[in-house]
């Protein structure tokens, strides 16, 4: 199953202007005001009030609508139970709580950079409970269970905090699934919890969902539960087989904000530096050898760069090239081998002359085109 190869090119999301809605849809819109005030009074979510004339309630309010397709009594009655289960569970509250699972954090489900229209992306990941005793300690009783849907619910309001809730602003999350290694029958208790946690009370969050390292089998589990998704939920989806996972969130989201383990340049200490420094994306074709010329480097600086290529499987080197015609070019890093799961590349090379780095990546023995990303920073040059 290609990647994308379930997404609906007619899916547009909703920018949440009024003078964009059907006139049946702004009056679904006035009735389900109304009707909200009249059975339950003043009340606010995630901060905003959901009465007046603050644009950011019409917002939250046109979710419900188009998660109930503007039925007004069955929105009405969605959003009543939401802020009924929102003050029974503590929703405004939970972001302020340690649940105990920093063992998790990073790893099973995280907000991690934004994609290339500015929504925040939320990854998830639950190969690690293929390990029994990980399961047990995470889902071994109903009160472990119960602990660990509030740290998700937490998760996932940690990534609402950082939407707009405005008129073409952003107004929804991306989210990726990586399904390898997932242990699907132990986890289905618990996924069944949070996909009915999250579809009855976070209507319309999620802009787009892609599924990375997908088993052969998912295309005969799709066509099962196919039916009962609306289109609209189809085509939201983004389905991209094992060994794909670069190649697909690359185009949508930027290879410095893609996690090392998916094929992106991002680690986890690189918050610490601020806003991550952009890459140049380049492919591969197959049967191609690619050689990066990074010129203009003085001696004494210190040249540092990162490199990947989507999937290797090809032979990568670096090597220093002087301008002087006679010195000797020197081999930085020697040509090896370099496996599909190998993270990015991170090295430096302080120059003691003038002249060039040369990254090459040869994927001559394949006939596969791969997609790759790179990025230098040189440093101040010192006395030698």
């Amino acid at each position: 199953m290609e990647a994308a190869s379930l997404r609906s090119p007619s899916f547009k999301e909703d920018t949440y202007f009024i003078s964009n809605l059907k006139n049946s849809e702004k009056k679904a819109l006035r009735d389900l005001k109304d009707k909200l005030h009249s059975a339950h009074g003043p009340d606010s979510m995630w901060g905003v009030p959901l009465y007046g004339a603050d644009d950011r309630a019409d917002v939250i309010l046109l979710k419900f609508l188009r998660a109930r397709e503007f039925r007004v009594p069955d929105s009405l009655n969605m959003l009543l139970k939401c802020l009924a289960w929102r003050k029974e569970f503590g929703a405004d509250v939970v972001l302020e709580e340690e649940l105990g699972f920093k063992e998790l954090e990073g790893i099973v489900a995280y907000m991690h950079g934004y994609d290339r229209t500015g929504h925040p992306v939320c990854y998830n990941a639950y190969g690690v409970f293929k390990d029994k005793e990980m399961y047990e300690r995470i889902f071994g009783d109903d009160e472990k269970l119960k602990r660990f849907l509030r740290w998700r619910v937490q998760v996932l309001e940690r990534g609402i905090k950082l939407l707009q809730f405005k008129p073409g602003g952003i107004n929804s999350i991306i989210q990726v699934t990586d399904l390898k290694d997932m242990p699907k029958r132990e986890l289905r208790a618990a996924s069944n919890h949070i996909l009915s946690l999250f579809q009855d009370n976070y209507p319309e969050m999620v802009a787009r969902k892609i599924f990375v390292n997908v088993p052969w089998y998912f295309s005969l589990l799709y066509s099962m539960f196919s039916p009962f998704l609306t289109q609209r939920t189809k085509s939201k989806f983004v389905i991209s087989k094992e060994g794909n996972a670069a190649e697909t969130l690359y185009k949508f989201i930027r290879p410095e904000d893609v996690p090392v383990q998916y094929g992106g340049l991002s680690r986890p200490s690189d918050v610490l530096n601020g806003p991550p420094k952009p890459a140049s994306e380049f492919s591969v074709k197959g049967g191609e050898k690619v050689n990066i010329q990074i010129e203009g480097i003085e001696g004494g600086s210190t040249i540092t760069w990162d490199i990947v290529v989507g999937g290797w499987e090809l032979e990568y080197s670096a090597e220093f090239v002087p301008n002087a015609e006679t010195s000797y070019t020197i081999a930085v890093e020697k040509p090896r081998r370099l496996a599909s799961n190998e993270e990015a590349v991170h090295n430096s090379y302080t120059a003691r002359e003038a002249g060039k780095l040369v990254l090459s990546v040869d994927n001559s023995a394949s006939r596969k085109r791969k997609v790759a990303a790179y990025r230098y920073i040189v440093g101040k040059s010192a006395a030698i």
